[in-house]
C-alpha cells in the first residue's frame, strides 16, 4: 500500500476537492491512499518500477486559506532541484533570474527547501550545505545539493518549499490505514 499525505488544516477536512490543471493534480486532502485490490482471478498485477513520491507545499496558501500542495513522482538517484524543476516546482521563488542563483552549484544557498518528512531517503548533508546552513534549522537543505533516494528507492517525502517566505503555519498528520478509510467514507 501506498499512502500519500498531503499537509492539513482544519478547513482541510471540511473542504476535500480536487483540482486538476494542465496534467498536474492538485489535492486538498487529508490524506489519499491507492492500495492494489485483491482480484478475484489471481492474476497478479504488475509491480510498479521503484519511485519516490514527493508532496511540494507551497510558501502561499491557496485563495481559501488551504496548502497549495503538488504530488509529484520521480525515480530515485536524482537531485532535487532537478526534480523540481523538471516537473514545474517552483524553486528559486524572487531569486529565479539568471543571474540571482548559481544554477546548481551550491553556492547562493537559494534552492533552499524544509524537508517535513522523509529525511532517512536524502542523502546527508553536504560541506556546501553545512557552511551555507549553519544557522538554519536541521531539516533545510539545499536542493541542489539534495539527492533523492537510491535508484530503488520507495517512499514519501515532504517538501515545504521556499521556506524562508513562508507566510503561514500548516499541520502534517499521518493518517493510519483504517482512519483513512474512515475519512473517506465520511465524505
Amino acid at each position: 500500500m501506498i499512502k500519500l499525505l498531503s499537509p492539513i488544516t482544519s478547513e482541510d477536512k471540511i473542504n476535500k476537492k480536487h483540482h486538476t490543471t494542465s496534467g498536474t493534480t492538485k489535492l486538498k486532502i487529508s490524506a489519499i491512499s491507492t492500495a492494489a485490490e485483491s482480484s478475484t482471478s489471481g492474476a497478479k498485477e504488475p509491480e510498479e518500477p521503484p519511485c519516490v513520491h514527493l508532496a511540494f507545499v507551497h510558501s502561499v496558501l491557496l485563495p481559501d486559506g488551504t496548502p497549495d500542495v503538488h504530488f509529484r513522482n520521480a525515480p530515485g538517484a536524482q537531485k532535487l532541484r532537478d526534480i523540481m524543476l523538471d516537473t514545474n516546482i517552483e524553486l528559486y521563488g524572487p531569486y529565479s533570474r539568471a543571474l540571482l542563483n548559481c544554477g546548481g552549484g551550491g553556492t547562493c544557498a537559494t534552492c533552499m527547501v524544509e524537508v517535513i518528512e522523509g529525511k532517512e531517503l536524502l542523502s546527508p548533508r553536504t560541506d556546501n550545505e553545512k557552511e551555507k546552513l549553519k544557522k538554519k534549522p536541521k531539516n533545510w537543505r539545499l536542493a541542489c545539493q539534495t539527492t533523492v533516494g537510491d535508484p530503488d528507492s520507495r517512499g514519501l517525502v515532504v517538501i515545504q518549499q521556499l521556506p524562508e517566505w513562508k507566510a503561514h503555519e500548516w499541520n502534517y498528520e499521518k493518517l493510519l490505514p483504517s482512519e483513512m478509510l474512515s475519512e473517506i467514507q465520511s465524505d
